[in-house]
């Protein structure tokens, strides 16, 4: 874990929004392209959960709570992975990993910190 560095979190009042990012400067561009991506968040006494994930040629999953207020994209060419969360609420409240996994390699960030004032 600590091969991605996030960048984005912070404090934001409920109703705000957020835009997350996740470069991935040591995975070269071909292995990259074909990599399942996504989101993971972890809050104080409770498990890390997948928040959202995609992969190049299939569907995208969001955990039911999100839906309809985040979205995980990715920019292939600069080998980097965003989640843009809007209308946020107190309860995604959490610290959000970025991770990249190549099928040879599984990279993970250190977290970002995401807290939300209601």
């Amino acid at each position: 874990q600590g091969q991605l560095m996030e960048s984005g979190g912070g404090l934001v009042q409920a109703g705000g929004s957020l835009l997350l990012s996740c470069p991935a400067s040591r995975i070269i561009t071909s292995s990259f392209t074909v990599s399942t991506l996504a989101w993971y968040r972890q809050a104080p006494g409770q498990q890390r959960e997948l928040v959202a994930s995609t992969r190049s040629g299939t569907s995208t999953y969001y955990t039911d709570s999100v839906k309809d207020r985040f979205v995980i994209s990715r920019d292939n060419a600069r080998k980097m992975v965003y989640l843009q969360m809007n209308n946020l609420r107190a309860e995604d409240t959490a610290v959000y990993f970025c991770n990249v996994n190549t099928g040879h390699t599984d990279d993970w960030g250190q977290g970002t910190q995401v807290t939300v004032s209601s």
